[in-house]
Formats: structure tokens, sequence, C-alpha cells
């Protein structure tokens, strides 16, 4: 059974100023997210969630890749990502979970943005109006840390609690005054190897 979307949120916002100071290139971060009916609702627990993975998962990663693209223009100009997805009350975080950890739904949007990184992401159980939360991260540089970002927002009316709210994250920019640097500072100080970075 294919996704059932009851609708679904663009939320765009650009930062100007930061710190009381102008940003020399404003912050633009995207998220399009939507509501759709759990395919396991009312189902009891479901051993495999497979089926409705295949059904259900690539639907929602062409649909929301297509959003953050007509917003942002094009793949090219984004420069961080991330994902995330609220189960309602009567579902599992598992529910949430197999819905974004999927090639299926994540390749979608790698593939338009020409990432290399893995999908920065939050997996949890909320009722309506619980906070949606996008980690994001550089798309080909987990390191660089100007682009450690979170995407925050609500929906009042979601999830329902047979319902699953999926969302994908995008920036245009870093923080607007980074000055922490990269994490390849802290592991030459500390004398660590970049490709051993827990030095185990």
């Amino acid at each position: 059974m294919p996704a059932v979307i009851r609708k679904t949120l663009l939320h765009v916002e650009t930062t100007l100023i930061e710190g009381g100071k102008a940003a020399p290139v404003p912050l633009k971060l995207i998220a399009a997210a939507a509501v759709v009916k759990n395919p396991w609702a009312g189902m009891g627990f479901v051993e495999n969630l497979k089926p409705a993975i295949h059904d259900v998962a690539p639907d929602l990663g062409a649909l929301l890749t297509a959003m953050i693209l007509e917003a942002a223009g094009s793949g090219e100009v984004i420069e961080a990502y991330g994902k995330a997805a609220i189960v309602g009350l009567d579902g599992e975080v598992e529910h949430a979970s197999a819905l974004i950890h999927t090639l299926r739904f994540g390749n979608h949007y790698r593939t338009a943005v020409g990432a290399k990184s893995y999908l920065a992401f939050t997996n949890i159980r909320g009722g309506a109006n619980t906070p949606v939360m996008i980690p994001l991260m550089d798309k080909n540089d987990e390191g660089r840390r100007s682009h450690y970002l979170t995407i925050h927002f609500a929906m009042p009316d979601a999830p329902a609690a047979d319902e699953i709210v999926v969302a994908l994250g995008a920036s245009i920019g870093g923080r607007p005054h980074h000055r922490i640097g990269d994490r390849y500072q802290d592991l030459k100080d500390l004398g660590h190897d970049a490709a051993n970075p827990a030095a185990v």
C-alpha cells in the first residue's frame, strides 16, 4: 500500500543577523515534512517491516527531496543535510526508524545533492506538536563544524497517534559567525589520526 499522506509542510528560515552582527552571507535553513499514515497502525507487533518500507519509503524520499530542491533552487547549493521522523503514540520508534533508515528513502536526497556523508538523524515517539528537530552536517565533510546545525519547528496537529511525521532538512551556508574550528584541529592537537579519531 503506497504512502497515505495527510499533509505536507515546507519550512524556510533565513538568518540575517546573529549575535547582534550582520551575517556576511545569510544562512538559509529548509525543511520539508510529510504527515503520513503509519502503515503498521492497528496491526499489533509486526515482525517483518520490509513490505511496507518498500511501499512507503521511496515515495516519501522522492516527494520530500523534490520539495527541498524546489525551495533551494538546486541540489548543488545545499551544503548540509539531515532527516528526522516522529511516530505517533500508538506506534513504535522502530516504525519511525523504518521509514528513514533505508536507502530507498535517503538515496533520493543523497543523490540529488551529490552527498558523500551519511544523513544526520533523529527518530522519536511523540504526540501532536512534538518539536521536529533535524540535525544537519556538511554533506561531504562530517568534521566541518560550521555546518553542525539544527532545524527546529512543530506541527500543531501532527503526528496523530496513528501517524508518522517524516522530514528532510537542508542548509545553504553554515553558522554565520562560526569560530570553533573543525574537528581536525582537535585531532591534531590531541595527536590523533583523522582516520582513527578515537585512537583505538
